[in-house]
């Protein structure tokens, strides 16, 4: 392909949902009818896209949607790829932990960029030498006003902005004074390289835009080699063009910055003319996808780093236990528009359910537990009972768990004074203990301000397994863990970190009233079963009637913690809070779909 069909057709970067030259682009988000009518037309024989993020921050939820779509869409075409290049030119706020962690985070997701790992910095020479033909051809210009100045000279909407005094100098000047730059003369803020193009545009990012600053300050790749740096407008088009991106994938807030892209392309007669195209962003209710704004939670301590479960980062999600397969099918479920939209968050754990319900191994865990006594259980006996570790895969077998005559319910799964639709355990009541047998309550036992500390009940022996003989039914079955045998464990529930669907840290008492104070709940005192002291950091799990979990990176070997990932559907919990006067919001997780039935027993 030579080099003037690739500047061709770079114009109506927005797509077209139609068809061209015997594409098929059925079904296709707009995106992809764009990059299939290209290959189909001839002017690309292959795709190449590139994911640019700076690294000054950890990635969130909003990467993930980018990422799964650069990627994604080099994958679906052959000889196609997806280059990982990291806008690294302001040595002020990267570091090499950031370059470090993107890497992680989207091997984690499933993706791979192999040989094509690039960094800005890699291209400063050049990016230097095109700023220079810049300045021979006399379309940039040294300027000597402040940065306030030049914002205040850059005019509206409306109004044109003023040419800069410096406008008017020389090329010979201007390379001097470029020179003198690089060299270092000059301190920081006291010049800058500015574009000469029109500052009566309609576009402000047209108006004579700054291309280069000084910045004296050490780079976490090139150390002090450089001092002055290359602004993102005028380094990302370049690079794009200097590894031949074939389609520049980026969201909306870009728009205004593509005549821009294509100004520095064109004026530089580089090889190639990379197409710039812009989608919506992903916005999630409760969350907020500004590195700028996340760094301000986590150095104002309203977390405990870039990795709390309650953050959006994608670090933080793989903490709580969200799989990757979860975040991309969310993604592809939302697609690619053209229009800025709100995601509902229960939108994505639908998908984390989705995945989880089909992966997570089963057990069993008390989070607040209360002592039972099955009065006429042997005493010292114990025994082994068979404990199914995932009704959706029958190849995961079963598990020994130990049960004895003292057990530990949930504190809840009791009411000495049950209501109607109350299925658990009650006085005089029979249940099913879960793999066990069924118990009945005969004596509730309590400390001195009245408060239930200890149940005793008798067991069914003829009903070991959950069935009796004589056919009778019972209709609570609940969890339980043997006391002998139980593992103590801290347990966290997160909440959303921030109040409102459309977090706003600048409102009426800024970021201290914009956050949850709500948002964790530490429970100390849990009971786990043997199995769950063996399970791996990372690990998927599904506490039976209570929720999804994973283990925390905080676990030790003398104390297991155990983060909730995701709740599962509480019949009773909806009741009792119909019942209060209170009904549960309705609302469909997925829109279109109705939400799948999950295992939560």
């Amino acid at each position: 392909m030579s080099a003037d069909e690739n500047k061709t057709n770079h114009e109506g970067a927005s797509g077209s949902e139609g068809s061209e030259g015997g594409a098929n682009t059925s079904g296709l988000d707009f995106v992809r009818t764009i990059v299939t009518e290209d290959l189909a037309s001839g002017k690309h024989d292959h795709v190449v896209t590139r994911f640019p993020p700076e690294p000054n921050g950890y990635l969130h939820v909003g990467h993930a949607k980018a990422i799964c779509l650069d990627f994604g869409i080099a994958a679906e075409h052959a000889n196609s790829r997806c280059h990982l290049r990291f806008d690294d030119t302001n040595p002020s706020t990267e570091e090499t932990e950031y370059v470090e962690g993107i890497q992680a985070d989207i091997s984690w997701l499933g993706f791979d960029w192999g040989e094509h790992l690039h960094f800005t910095s890699d291209y400063f020479d050049q990016l230097y030498g095109y700023a220079v033909a810049l300045i021979e051809k006399g379309k940039a210009f040294v300027d000597d006003q402040s940065a306030d100045e030049i914002r205040a000279n850059q005019g509206s909407l409306t109004e044109p902005g003023t040419e800069s005094p410096n406008r008017a100098r020389t090329i010979a000047e201007n390379l001097d004074l470029f020179t003198k730059m690089k060299a270092g003369e000059f301190d920081d803020g006291t010049k800058v390289l500015r574009a000469k193009i029109d500052m009566a545009a309609p576009v402000v990012a047209m108006r004579d835009p700054i291309l280069y600053r000084i910045q004296k300050k050490t780079h976490h790749r090139t150390g002090d080699a450089w001092c002055i740096y290359p602004l993102y407008d005028f380094a990302h088009c370049l690079s794009d063009a200097i590894e031949g991106i074939t389609h520049s994938l980026c969201t909306l807030e870009f728009v205004d910055h593509r005549p821009l892209y294509d100004w520095i392309l064109d004026e530089l007669e580089t090889p190639v003319h990379p197409q710039q195209i812009e989608f919506a962003r992903l916005n999630v209710s409760h969350m907020i996808t500004s590195k700028r704004a996340l760094r301000r939670v986590v150095e104002d301590g309203h977390v405990k780093g870039w990795d709390d479960p309650r953050m959006p980062t994608i670090v933080a999600m793989r903490r709580r236990g969200y799989p990757p397969q979860a975040i991309r099918d969310f993604c592809s479920a939302v697609g690619v528009a053209k229009r800025e939209s709100l995601i509902e968050l229960a939108n994505l754990e639908f998908h984390v359910r989705q995945v989880l319900n089909k992966v997570a191994m089963r057990r069993m865990a008390v989070l607040r537990p209360l002592k039972v006594v099955i009065e006429n259980y042997p005493e010292g006996e114990e025994e082994l009972l068979d404990a199914v570790n995932s009704p959706e895969d029958p190849e995961a077998g079963t598990r020994p768990v130990p049960f004895s005559r003292e057990l530990y319910i949930e504190h809840d799964d009791f009411m000495e004074d049950p209501p109607k639709k109350f299925f658990r355990l009650a006085p005089g009541r029979e249940v099913r203990l879960r793999y066990a047998y069924f118990v009945t309550c005969t004596e509730v036992v309590k400390d001195g301000s009245g408060e239930v500390v200890e149940l005793r009940c008798t067991y069914d022996p003829a009903t070991r397994g959950g069935n009796a003989p004589d056919g009778r039914k019972v209709k609570g079955t609940m969890h339980w863990v043997s006391a002998k045998h139980a593992i103590a464990a801290e347990v966290r529930h997160y909440e959303t970190l921030f109040v409102d669907e459309e977090p706003n840290l600048d409102g009426d008492g800024g970021l201290v009233a914009a956050v949850n104070s709500e948002s964790l709940e530490v429970i100390k005192e849990a009971q786990l079963e043997p199995a769950l002291g063996e399970a791996a950091v990372g690990e998927y799990l599904q506490l039976e009637r209570t929720g999804y979990y994973c283990v925390d990176s905080d676990s030790s070997a003398d104390r297991v913690v155990l983060n909730r990932t995701a709740t599962l559907r509480d019949t009773w919990a909806k009741t009792a809070k119909k019942s209060a006067g209170n009904p549960p919001k309705a609302k469909n997780p997925n829109k279109k779909n109705k939400k799948k039935k999950e295992d939560s027993e």
